[in-house]
Order: C-alpha cells, then sequence, then structure tokens
C-alpha cells in the first residue's frame, strides 16, 4: 500500500509515522523560565543524534498555531533544559505531566515528583529519573509552522547508582534501567526488557558466515 503524503492531511502524515517508527525513546523534558517557574513535559519524537559533539534531538510541536508549548518557549529563552528518561517505575508520573496544563503550572509539583539540582543548567532533573541528560541549546530548527526540532548539546549525565556497572569504563547496566518506549495510539508504550542479539559479521568473515 502506498502512501503518498504529498496527498494526505497533517493528521494522517502523524498517525501513519507513530504507528510504524516504534518503540520511540522518551524525552521527559524539564525546563524552566526566566521567573524561575519550571516545566515538565513528555515528548517522543525525540532520539541521541551524535555522539561526538554528544546532542540530542527533539521535535516540538505548537500548543496552538503560532503558540509555542512552555518546553520550547522555556528552550528558547534560557537556552538549557534536562532530558529526563522514563522506565516502567515511573511512567504513570510521566503520562501525567503531559496533562495540557495551563501555561505557568509546575508539573513536578502538581504530580508529586521529587527535583533534584543539576551541576551544570539551571533547570532541575527529575530525582525519579534513572538517566538524566543536562542540555544547553545549540539550535532550534524551525520544521513548518507546526514544529520545531531542538538539537541539545549534552553537558552532564546522571546515571543512577544501582545502574553503573563500572564508572571507570563506563558501563552501565542498561536492563536494570527498565526503560519504556512510545508506541502506537493514545496510550501505547512497551519495555526495552525483551531483547535478542545478533554479533556484526567481520567482512573476513563474511563468505562464511553471510549465508
Amino acid at each position: 500500500m502506498l502512501f503518498d503524503f504529498a496527498e494526505l492531511s497533517a493528521q494522517a502524515r502523524y498517525k501513519l509515522l507513530a504507528s510504524t517508527v516504534t518503540p520511540r525513546p522518551i524525552a521527559w523534558v524539564v525546563s524552566q523560565d526566566a521567573a524561575g517557574r519550571v516545566n515538565a513535559a513528555p515528548f517522543s519524537f525525540f532520539n541521541v543524534l551524535a555522539g561526538d559533539p554528544p546532542t540530542v534531538g527533539i521535535s516540538i510541536g505548537n500548543r496552538a498555531p503560532g503558540q509555542p508549548k512552555d518546553t520550547l518557549a522555556n528552550i528558547r529563552e534560557a537556552g538549557e533544559f534536562v532530558v529526563n528518561l522514563v522506565s516502567r517505575d515511573n511512567a504513570e508520573a510521566m503520562n501525567k505531566t503531559a496533562t495540557e496544563f495551563p501555561p505557568g503550572v509546575d508539573e513536578l509539583t502538581t504530580v508529586g515528583l521529587t527535583r533534584l539540582p543539576s551541576v551544570k543548567v539551571t533547570p532541575p532533573r527529575i530525582a525519579e529519573s534513572p538517566v538524566a541528560f543536562e542540555c544547553k541549546l545549540f539550535q532550534a530548527i524551525a520544521l513548518g509552522p507546526a514544529n520545531t526540532l531542538v538539537l541539545g548539546h549534552v553537558v552532564a549525565m546522571h546515571v543512577r547508582d544501582d545502574a553503573v556497572l563500572d564508572a571507570l569504563k563506563h558501563y552501565i547496566d542498561t536492563p536494570k534501567l527498565d526503560l519504556v518506549g512510545r508506541m502506537h495510539g493514545s496510550g501505547g508504550y512497551t519495555t526495552t526488557r525483551d531483547q535478542f542479539h545478533i554479533a556484526r559479521i567481520p567482512f573476513k568473515d563474511w563468505d562464511e558466515r553471510a549465508g
């Protein structure tokens, strides 16, 4: 079945993309405005884009035509934000922060989440999250009138102590993080516990192993 995006509405294109590009990691973004008001919101059009320089990308849609969401407005204003990752234990809390609260509402306080101070940026991180990336705004790219791609430079990273196997070798117990990903539909999620391993094939072994 061919879907010609030139002939489809924005809603139809979104449904097709969100139903097939799965699972998607979730950026639970904490930002802060100039008055010190904190905002927290999840975004699943998100991923790590580069290791050098360490870069994450988040696509943020507008609240309404011409009206950016608090997250985007805060990031543009302050140039800083924290990306927290979502584990199974805090998935319900993350979902609560997705509620369309009025501008200026502190979702962390409203939902009952604990804030921890960041080291290199002003916005706090979420204590309940197993991983947090402190980020400086690298670039905000308009993707048409409805969405903005935020590129963030990761300046510091926090990982829950019990999920660090060897700090000197930077070994992380990834399964222990029990992260969740976004699936299709209005409330579809999945865990990352179901895994399988496929070894890379060295070119010198290609003839005997590839078949």
